[in-house]
């Protein structure tokens, strides 16, 4: 069976022209939304994906109707495959029925792995760079070592609760238990 996937940003645009293509190609089942591509949640997309079985053939009228980037049109088109299901773009001359389809499909998914080891390295030396002029990566730490050592001589008198010293850092009280731990100061367990 031939299902057919049609989408569009918003109430201003039309589906018309994607459901006739899909319809003329053949098939027999079409689902439509109207939804922005950046969301991960579709609910036609989802519906569409649970009606196909291994020897359908998932259709949509080009490749953008499905995902912004390359690295999720192969991961998309490559659960269908693991399920046995085969995808068509009618514009962008993408079949993967065909043996051509087929190795455009592989040269795509080569081409997507090599951009995320292309990020992957420049992110790795980025960090590099910043470790080698003495930055640390991470969220920054939520009191200060002068923080830290007031809160420790408060610490030293006896009518002063864990929470009320947090709450006059403006930090919650798990947060200054780490902060503790982590300068090697001995918090009270009160």
């Amino acid at each position: 069976m031939l299902i057919g996937y049609a989408r569009v940003s918003t109430l201003d645009q039309n589906l018309d022209l994607q459901t006739d293509a899909l319809d003329k190609a053949g098939c027999e089942r079409i689902f439509s939304e109207t939804v922005s591509g950046a969301r991960t949640e579709r609910a036609a997309l989802s519906e569409a994906l649970s009606h196909a079985r291994a020897g359908d053939v998932f259709v949509v009228w080009k490749l953008d109707r499905l995902g912004r980037t390359v690295g999720q049109l192969v991961d998309f088109v490559s659960g269908l495959r693991a399920r046995g299901v085969e995808f068509r773009s009618l514009t962008d001359g993408i079949d993967t029925t065909t043996p051509a389809g087929r190795f455009f499909f592989h040269m795509m998914a080569a081409l997507a792995e090599m951009e995320r080891d292309l990020i992957r390295e420049r992110t790795m030396a980025g960090l590099v760079a910043a470790r080698a002029r003495g930055r640390r990566g991470g969220r920054k730490l939520a009191l200060s070592g002068r923080q830290i050592a007031q809160a420790r001589l408060l610490l030293n008198h006896p009518d002063q609760t864990m929470e009320g010293i947090a709450s006059s850092l403006g930090v919650s009280r798990s947060t200054l238990y780490r902060a503790l731990a982590r300068d090697g100061a001995e918090p009270r367990t009160q």
